[in-house]
Formats: structure tokens, sequence, C-alpha cells
């Protein structure tokens, strides 16, 4: 990395001023993307461009919308991009949110594609191609873009190539899913994306399943050469690498809260039971949260000695509260806490109990960390999902000694964490069956379990997911290919 300056670029940043009153908050957003990307700034420097979200962030940053992170020890740059009310309600709530999400995940909501939200979309990726600088000191860039915001990004910034003097190297990340081809095609404007894409010189995914796909989408609606040996797509004479990319975590010790501060936090959220079951999510209707409500109600029904003893408790941060379907899901939810606490909740006594306990707002990391800790078995139960770095933070949080992950088989990671009791989320039934199996596993199996997801937590880590991109970017023969340069 010497030679070499790192260039990421997401629509979520890593750092949030808020005004609120009179005073401005740094907000660290709960975000996998920050999660996996933050600690590889904080190690090489470099420059971080994303969306200005916060209502504070453009007055504490620079003329040139820069500002050095993390607040407390500076170690790399955040340049932010304004945006106006009508680009961001077109190209992020619109055609990434209403259109590319609901399109990517195998969630049965139909996807919303509108002409306004397209060209939106197409402003703002513009937007974000004049924002990075494609020269700096003399070094040569590594740009890593982030996610379905910026498909188009890759292209619009070799088509800047040509006036400067050094040629980066640019990789696109998708974090979501990628689709079969016909579902794919129900884009309108599919093959701009496409082309858009292959503009980068490595596109990664998070499994081998999600790069099928999208070299078998290529093949369907371009004209383009597409190399099943190499995993390569090429056209305009420029080839493009197409790899899996496991996303990891920052290994970063955790802090341990000893008996009495588990049981002090759980007194603070009104946590009777002494069985806790935990879920850690921003509020989307991928993540099958609703899912894991009935799954609860299921058990205390199924299972009925574990009422009294056992507690849901469910994070949610809010998401996404302009899109109809996100309003409709947080109705739908409440409505679930509220049948199932009314069937089996139980007030008298100086404990009331609570079967699910809802904390609807965001959280920090560090009390995050301290909710897995208390956790005695978590619930990730994404009907469809890219990896999930929730079941690897918990997974990595966790002694080995004790806790257990119920893990959706439609997520990445359930790819990897094998040990993780990996149950079907849309089978209510054998959600209740998991987390009853899971209470009762004796204590030699759960450590056995525990300790080798830890291990796999902990060598496939966020670092060695940057690295591995960096280093395919920094060795592979993707570029332009040698017709194009023999011409």
């Amino acid at each position: 990395m010497q030679d070499h300056q790192l260039i990421v670029i997401s629509n979520r940043e890593p750092y949030i001023h808020q005004r609120r009153d009179e005073k401005i908050e740094i907000i660290r957003p709960a975000s996998g993307l920050v999660t996996a990307l933050e600690p590889i700034l904080r190690q090489f420097g470099g420059l971080w461009i994303a969306h200005a979200s916060g209502s504070a962030d453009l007055e504490t940053a620079d003329k040139q919308g820069e500002i050095r992170v993390p607040p407390s020890q500076p170690r790399y740059t955040l340049r932010r991009v304004a945006l106006t009310r009508e680009e961001e309600l077109g190209y992020y709530y619109g055609f990434s949110n209403e259109g590319l999400w609901p399109l990517c995940h195998l969630a049965h909501n139909r996807p919303i594609f509108r002409l306004s939200d397209w060209e939106q979309y197409q402003a703002v990726n513009q937007r974000f191609s004049n924002a990075v600088p494609l020269d700096s000191d003399g070094k040569n860039s590594l740009i890593l873009i982030q996610d379905y915001h910026f498909a188009l990004l890759p292209r619009l910034l070799k088509q800047r190539v040509a006036t400067a003097s050094h040629r980066p190297k640019i990789g696109i990340f998708w974090h979501i899913p990628w689709p079969n081809p016909e579902a794919f095609g129900i884009c309108p404007w599919n093959q701009e994306l496409l082309k858009g894409m292959l503009g980068a010189d490595v596109i990664g995914f998070h499994t081998q399943y999600h790069c099928n796909n999208f070299l078998e989408t290529c093949n369907r609606y371009l004209e383009a050469r597409i190399d099943w040996e190499k995993f390569s797509v090429t056209m305009d004479n420029q080839e493009t690498l197409i790899r899996a990319f496991p996303i990891g975590i920052d290994p970063s010790p955790v802090r341990t809260l000893n008996l009495t501060e588990i049981k002090d936090l759980k007194t603070r959220y009104g946590i009777h039971a002494e069985i806790v079951a935990v879920g850690v999510d921003r509020l989307d209707y991928t993540k099958g949260i609703v899912e894991r409500v009935e799954a609860m109600e299921r058990l205390l029904e199924k299972y009925p000695q574990y009422r009294q003893r056992l507690s849901l408790v469910q994070m949610g941060a809010p998401s996404r509260t302009h899109i109809p379907a996100y309003r409709a899901l947080a109705a739908q939810l409440r409505e679930a806490v509220e049948r199932v606490n009314s069937r089996f909740g139980d007030d008298s006594g100086p404990s009331p109990y609570r079967p699910v306990i809802f904390l609807g707002e965001h959280h920090e990391w560090e009390e995050i960390q301290y909710f897995y800790q208390m956790g005695d078995l978590c619930l990730v139960t994404s009907l469809h999902d890219g990896m999930n770095l929730v079941a690897k933070e918990y997974v990595w949080c966790q002694a080995a000694e004790r806790g257990s992950l119920i893990l959706s088989k439609f997520t990445g990671a359930s790819r990897e964490l094998t040990e993780a009791l990996i149950v079907n989320p849309y089978s209510i039934e054998e959600l209740a069956d998991s987390m009853a199996t899971a209470i009762e596993l004796p204590t030699a199996e759960r450590t056995r379990r525990m300790l080798a997801m830890k291990e796999k937590v902990r060598s496939q880590n966020a670092f060695h997911w940057a690295s591995s991109q960096i280093r395919t970017l920094l060795t592979g023969t993707a570029g332009i290919s040698t017709v194009a340069k023999a011409s």
C-alpha cells in the first residue's frame, strides 16, 4: 500500500454529526459496511467519500466538505457529498431502496422502478464521480466502491482516467445478494447497470453463488465474452474479474462483562427472565424480525416450561422510514410484539415478565456488544442476506462456554458458520424448535461449536476481506486486454 492511496466510496458515512437541541452529537451508524471498512482506513489512512446525511455534517467540515476522523484520534479524511432533498428521495429511497434492494432480495416485496428515480440515480453517481480525486501526490489510487448505490460509478471513473496522470485500480463490492438473470431482467435499466459495474477491474460478492448469478446475468443481457475458467467478463476491450470475498468483522478484543454487570444490564432494560435470546437488526423486511417474534410465540405455546423463563430482546434501529414498506413493517412488528406480550406476559409480582422486549432506537457498538454477551442465544433469521455480520459479532463477543447461534440458511454467513443451528426462517415451527434445542444444548457441545466459529471469525476478518480485494486489484490480470494494447 505504500505507493497507493486508498479511496473508499459509500453512501453511508462512518461518522455522522447530528444537531440535537443546542448540541452536536457524533454518531457511528449501525452498519456492517462501516464495521468492516473503518478498521482498514484506520490502519492505512486514505480518503472516505460518502453522503453528508447528518444535520450538522457540513458545518463541522471544511469548505471542501472534509473532516479528519475518528474524532478522538484522526487517521483518515472523510469527504462529504451534499445531496438535495430531490436527489436523496430519487437516488437513495427511490431507485436504490424501492428498486434494487427488493429486486436483489428474495423477500417477496415488489420492486418499484420510476424514470425520475433513475435520473436522480444517474445524477448522484456522476456527482460522486466528480468528487473522486484521480491524482494525489504522485500515488496511484486504489478505489473501493461500495454497494448497489453506485453501480454506474466504475465506468464513470474509467471515462475520467484518460485525463489523469495515474490510472487508478477500481473495485466495486456488492454487499447484497445478486439475483438470477430472470429476476434482474425486471429492472428496465439492467444493461446500463451491468455496463457501469464492468468499468471496474474487480467486482466482488460475498459468495460464489452470487458470482455465478452475475456471470449468467452478463451472459444473458450483454454482448460480452464470459470466461468461466478465469471467472471474468470482457467488454469493450476491458476484462473484469468476478470474485467472492466473504466479509468479516474487526477482531479487536471486547470488554467482557462479569455476572453482576450482566444482571445490572438486565435490570436497566426490565429484563427479568433467566434465559435471554437477542436479535440485533435494522428494521428491514429482509431480516425476518416478525417471523422471529412469531417463533417466540410458537415456542411458548409448544414448550410451556419456558414461560416466565425466556425473553426475546430485539434491538431494531429505525431504517428508511420514508418508504411505505418499512412503515408497514414497523406497524406489523408492533402488533406482533403486543400480541405475544398480551398472551404470555405477566405484570403481577415485583418482577413483571415480558416475553418480547423491543428496543426501537439506535444503540452504539459499546452497548450492542454487551447485549451480545447477555444473550444465551442469538437469532439471525434473515429471509435473504449477502453475509450478515451480526452473526459474526455475536460469536466474537460471546464467552466460549456459553451462547448458541441460530442462523438462517439464506445468509452468506451460513456457508462459513456451519456449527450454528442452521434454520429455514420461513418455518415458524423450525425456528421455535431450534430455540428449544439451543437452550438445552449440553455445555460441552455448545463450547465446541462456539470455539470453532470463533476461530473462523478470527481468521476471516475485515482485514482479510479488504486485503484480499486489494491484493486482487494489485496483482490480478484484469484490465485492458492484449487485443486493445495491440490496437
